[in-house]
């Protein structure tokens, strides 16, 4: 990525991405390290389009989720017409830890994560990348990007997000769970991964029974990257992330938070979702000031990384949202 630190960017060496014979990278793409306000490396791609670009997407990936894992979508984003950029959140991919344990994807707050997106801002989308700028958040990426618009910070002429960290499914007892994870972290237990929690990142476990998706060959796709570079490899959530979580999707069960969400925002939903809450989300949606909420029945939590039936039902709902017009590239400047 051709960025320099005149024009306002701290980077240190590349980390280039991670590539196998199943999940070959869109051609063209240019891979750099960004340095955050408070001092953290960063892992961001950038492609072009071929031709004129009619905006730019920006991938806000879920948890213990990497830029490969994305390849996919990134070249169905390109074959619109829209340049994409694609990062790793601090301390999951191949991002700075906020902890020495690589496998411990750490953090005290959720709105610490919004400093890697004002790095992405001022270092990428400012300087490279056509307006308008768009989101396509997934799952925590989501709900970091809906409390950005929510605060009124966001640079986005418009999210698309897929089963938003809204609230999270089967939780048998929420309030002991959220009193508990409070407690343990008061007590200095937060960087400890949670009760029961392991080290094994999800994507190694079997596919069988998976909460992810129903399309094995994709779960195997990712699963094969992680064997090629296990520094991508996350396990379970601290017990400090799993509090910050409970404290942001407490907000979120506020009627009026939605409400004062004035971005344009599309919620996609999975109905068979087993990681987030699948009623929840979409009560958050349908009481959106400036968005609408769609439930595809039968996905798992991963839409992106779903069947084919089901992926062609979110790349419809995205074409109806994101028109990438030179309309809307005119309103949004």
């Amino acid at each position: 990525m051709a960025l320099s630190r005149a024009a306002g960017c701290a980077i240190s060496l590349p980390m280039d991405l991670v590539l196998t014979p199943d999940n070959p990278a869109p051609g063209g793409h240019l891979t750099a390290t960004l340095r955050t306000a408070d001092g953290l490396d960063l892992r961001v791609t950038r492609w072009h389009p071929a031709g004129v670009s009619c905006g730019t997407v920006v991938i806000c990936q879920g948890r213990a989720e990497f830029i490969e894992k994305y390849f996919e979508t990134v070249g169905e984003l390109l074959a619109r017409k829209l340049s994409v950029v694609a990062f790793d959140w601090r301390g999951q991919g191949l991002s700075e830890r906020e902890l020495p344990n690589r496998l411990k994807g750490h953090i005290d707050d959720f709105s610490i994560y919004e400093r890697d997106l004002d790095a992405i801002l001022a270092q990428v989308l400012e300087p490279f990348c056509p307006r308008p700028w768009f989101a396509l958040a997934h799952s925590m990426g989501g709900a970091i990007v809906l409390a950005q618009a929510r605060a009124g910070r966001s640079p986005f002429a418009r999210i698309v997000t897929t089963a938003p960290m809204i609230d999270l499914y089967g939780l048998h007892f929420p309030r002991a769970s959220r009193a508990l994870a409070e407690l343990l972290d008061a007590i200095g237990l937060g960087a400890a991964f949670i009760p029961l929690g392991t080290s094994q990142a999800r994507l190694m476990r079997a596919y069988y029974g998976n909460k992810l998706t129903h399309d094995e060959a994709r779960y195997h796709r990712c699963a094969d990257v992680l064997r090629a570079d296990d520094r991508l490899s996350l396990g379970d959530p601290t017990i400090g992330w799993v509090n910050a979580a409970f404290r942001l999707m407490d907000e979120f069960a506020d009627a009026e938070y939605p409400r004062r969400i004035m971005v344009p925002t599309l919620v996609l939903c999975a109905g068979s979702d087993r990681v987030t809450d699948a009623r929840a989300i979409e009560r958050f949606g349908q009481r959106l000031k400036a968005g609408s909420v769609i439930v595809l029945p039968g996905s798992h939590h991963e839409i992106l990384q779903e069947r084919e039936d089901l992926r062609a039902q979110f790349w419809a709902a995205f074409d109806a949202f994101v028109p990438g017009s030179m309309t809307l590239e005119t309103s949004s400047a």
